[in-house]
């Protein structure tokens, strides 16, 4: 019988080693592979950030009298700049809580034959070009908000945001940051809306069985678990928001100033929409001038990264 079984036992023994071998290989393959793409991703990150700081050397280096509008390379991309951050901030202002509730709707709120529906719905919105949502927004929104702004500024003028006088074709930095707004909603929605629905059942059982409300529940247990989730869909709409090109070039009526009013006909432009005007008759120093202007956008981009991350490891450390 010992013969029998050390038989037996020999070819299962011979497959396992084979089995192993072949397991081991594909690791190393797997590992290999994992590795050459997260080099190659910063070897591609690392030469974009190259090829701009290189490029923008000339308009760092040149006098006001060569560079765009006589100005300093400093006053030519400051104020692009403040309109990047400032129309940025508006999308992440409206837009965040917005798909934040949407989310809670979808996974808590609605009846399964509607939720799934409108989760797809609101996928689709990113899936739509950002020169659509240019059109809707000089087309349709822009005009429909002529009355809203007009009276923002007739009765909250006071305060600097609505000073006014109102733009009367609706092209402000109002209605371009109500369409990042938009643009970004999808992006957050989904993946704060997947965290949500891994809230472990138990928790939000636990909750209310204690005489927790829905709302309480939501608060308690909800929002705790998918923090790093909403801070990292916020940020990644706000690098949306940052980067938009077409929609804000679309919309805006751009004069170049620096003003938080953001209801009149004189608004600051941003960087990518500055660039995507100027550089096809661009030649000699204004190309590096706006590549000098695309290099700090980079930074700001990468800073605001940087920054997400932070901010998403603390969380978890807590």
């Amino acid at each position: 019988m010992s013969l029998v079984a050390e038989a037996s036992a020999a070819p299962r023994s011979l497959l396992g080693t084979s089995g192993d071998a072949g397991g081991r290989r594909g690791d190393r393959i797997f590992s290999g592979l994992s590795t050459a793409s997260g080099v190659l991703i910063l070897l591609l990150l690392a030469g974009v950030a190259t090829f701009l700081i290189v490029e923008s050397v000339p308009a760092l280096r040149a006098s006001a009298s060569e560079l765009p509008g006589g100005e300093t390379i400093v006053n030519y991309i400051a104020p692009l700049a403040f309109g990047t951050v400032l129309a940025a901030g508006i999308a992440v202002a409206l837009g965040v809580p917005l798909a934040i509730s949407v989310a809670l709707f979808i996974t808590f709120i609605a009846p399964r034959r509607l939720a799934d529906p409108l989760g797809y719905l609101i996928d689709l919105l990113a899936a739509i070009p950002s020169v659509v949502y240019g059109l809707w927004g000089i087309a349709i929104l822009g005009p429909s908000s002529v009355g809203v702004t007009e009276w923002l500024s007739d009765h909250l003028g006071f305060i600097p945001l609505f000073e006014g006088p109102a733009s009367v074709t609706g092209r402000t930095m109002f209605v371009a940051g109500i369409v990042l707004a938009v643009m970004i909603v999808p992006i957050v929605s989904a993946i704060t809306r997947e965290v949500f629905k891994q809230t472990p059942k138990k928790l939000q059982e636990g909750a209310l069985a204690l005489g927790a409300t829905r709302w309480e529940m939501i608060r308690m247990v909800v929002f705790p678990f998918g923090r790093s989730a909403m801070i990292s869909g916020s940020m990644l709409g706000l690098g949306r928001a940052l980067g938009e090109t077409m929609a804000v070039t679309i919309i805006l009526s751009v004069s170049g100033v620096v003003t938080f009013n953001l209801v009149s006909s004189g608004n600051p432009s941003t960087i990518a929409a500055n660039i995507a005007l100027n550089f096809p008759e661009s030649s000699g120093l204004d190309v590096n001038a706006l590549i000098a202007s695309g290099l700090v956008l980079f930074a700001i981009t990468l800073v605001v990264n940087m920054a997400a991350r932070a901010i998403i490891a603390r969380a978890e450390a807590e």
